[in-house]
């Protein structure tokens, strides 16, 4: 009787929202109220539409975003840190009927890794590169990165980066959207429902760009809180995030090219 009830329960038109099968059941390891976890639903939820996974190559680097191999379901390829691009660029000219992606922090994109983010992309590789930016190093202990924002305390600027003394915040974005090579280039959010519809949107135009070959790198900026290096709870994160304009504009977020 028990399994009867399950099973008209669980019937397609009763369902809200199904788990993609892109997803492992592997229980996602990062800290409460990270985008991380959001941000790879939405990345496998649109392969998976697509009916691409047989045809989708990831590439994650070092930082948190080396955890996406535990709970993307497609073939993923780990790089040195920063050098993901270079990685994706050799895999896609390999197999240009693939879809490549790079999964990149901003302490990995926009530091170590910013020769190879500028060359692939000034270069028009057909890739997609997804760059989750919160500001600081995550996994290493909260250490400034070059995205920190002026004022912003981590455990490197515990008195907040002074631009005078640390220089000035990478808009890494911005300077991307100016390369001849780069299709498009979109900044998004996942700390509301309404972000990460819109996250989505631009992740699969991002594919669809790739797949078309409409000849350009895709770059998709989704800007994330971390709240456990940023010492706030979750909500707080989000709210602190939503003020700091003009460096990190989500209220402001969609296609910049």
């Amino acid at each position: 009787m028990r399994d009867e009830l399950y099973n008209e329960l669980v019937k397609s038109e009763n369902l809200v929202y199904k788990k993609t099968s892109l997803m492992t059941d592997n229980v996602l390891s990062y800290c409460p109220g990270c985008g991380h976890g959001t941000a790879h639903r939405i990345i496998m939820e649109v392969i998976d539409e697509m009916d691409m996974q047989q045809d989708t190559i990831g590439i994650a680097p070092v930082g948190c975003s080396v955890l996406a191999y535990e709970f993307m379901n497609i073939d993923m390829q780990q790089a040195a840190h920063g050098r993901a691009p270079a990685l994706a660029t050799g895999i896609k000219r390999l197999w240009p009927d693939k879809l490549v992606f790079t999964y990149q922090g901003d302490g990995d994109l926009a530091a170590i890794g910013t020769a190879e983010t500028i060359h692939a992309c000034n270069r028009g590789e057909n890739i997609l590169i997804v760059f989750i930016n919160n500001g600081i190093y995550g996994m290493t202990g909260g250490q400034m990165a070059p995205t920190t924002l002026p004022g912003m305390k981590t455990s490197t600027s515990p008195f907040g980066r002074n631009t005078a003394l640390m220089g000035n915040p990478l808009k890494i974005t911005e300077l991307v959207a100016q390369l001849p090579g780069v299709h498009s280039v979109s900044r998004q959010a996942v700390h509301t429902p309404a972000a990460v519809r819109k996250a989505k949107k631009a992740i699969k135009k991002a594919f669809e760009y790739q797949k078309e070959n409409t000849a350009g790198a895709t770059f998709v900026e989704i800007v994330s809180s971390c709240n456990s290096g940023w010492k706030l709870p979750p909500a707080k994160a989000n709210e602190w995030m939503m003020g700091e304009e003009p460096y990190v504009p989500v209220l402001s977020t969609g296609a910049i090219r």
